[in-house]
């Protein structure tokens, strides 16, 4: 570990901006003075190479037919309808990047329906087609967009388990307060995850990963139920290698992983 990866940043055209957000308390569907929420964009471009006719049709699939609508909040009846009837957990991942272990977890948990969060159309097309070739894109819902709005439209204690792998590391002091891991975030998806659920994060920037442990601690909603190295990856055998962790691998640093556990 050491040197944070510059060539998930360089190749991209950064807009720095802060988002201001009309927000409603979990569950309120209107009528209701709405308040105005201060959220730092920590992603940095939405679209990659140009999509050729094939992928323009499965981003179309996937932003019309398989995506979750959260312009108002959702039940946990409403939410549990967009899965098949055989679904009994619902999980997220929040930056699934390429997909590849978003895909991995929906074929080695057929009675898991996932919620996937990555605002890179790109990475929304190559996991739409690898869950469409491997019939799995039923039991997938696609948020193709910053993930605060998805937070605020979940009921509340409706996911068992929440993933946040090797997001990007904003290695730059000046651009630390765009790490999406953070108290803030922990705020926000605490409500969602049942008690006992699951939260994974996992980054192989040694600054990073130190600041989320710190923040984990001073939390009162989550406790770590494990801490661990690359070296001892093993030690979950449902936790599949990604292309960020070779990537990591391949220049030389290692990765933390922290699985959280929802208090209470």
């Amino acid at each position: 570990m050491g040197a944070a990866r510059p060539c998930r940043l360089a190749e991209r055209c950064v807009d720095l901006s802060v988002t201001k957000i009309d927000v409603a308390p979990c569950g309120e569907t209107g009528g209701a003075a709405q308040a105005t929420e201060r959220w730092i964009r920590s992603f940095s471009r939405r679209k990659g190479r140009t999509l050729s006719p094939r992928q323009s049709s499965l981003l179309a699939e996937a932003l019309q037919n398989r995506s979750i609508e959260v312009d108002r909040p959702l039940d946990v009846s409403a939410l549990r309808r967009l899965f098949p009837e055989g679904v009994q957990d619902i999980w997220l991942e929040i930056g699934f990047g390429g997909g590849e272990h978003l895909v991995w977890q929906a074929e080695h948990n057929p009675r898991v329906g996932i919620v996937g969060a990555e605002p890179y159309l790109n990475g929304v097309v190559s996991a739409m087609d690898a869950l469409i070739s491997r019939g799995l894109a039923g039991r997938v819902r696609f948020h193709a967009d910053d993930v605060l709005a998805l937070l605020r439209g979940l009921p509340p204690e409706c996911l068992s388990r929440a993933f946040m792998l090797f997001p990007d590391p904003w290695p730059k002091k000046r651009h630390r307060e765009r790490r999406l891991f953070s108290a803030h975030l922990l705020d926000k998806l605490a409500p969602l995850l049942r008690p006992g659920a699951e939260f994974r994060f996992a980054s192989d920037i040694d600054d990073y990963a130190e600041a989320a442990i710190e923040a984990v601690r001073a939390h009162p909603a989550f406790d770590i139920a494990h801490v661990f190295a690359t070296a001892n990856r093993d030690v979950l055998p449902d936790w599949p290698v990604t292309r960020y962790e070779e990537k990591a691998r391949r220049e030389g640093r290692g990765a933390t992983f922290l699985v959280l556990q929802r208090a209470g």
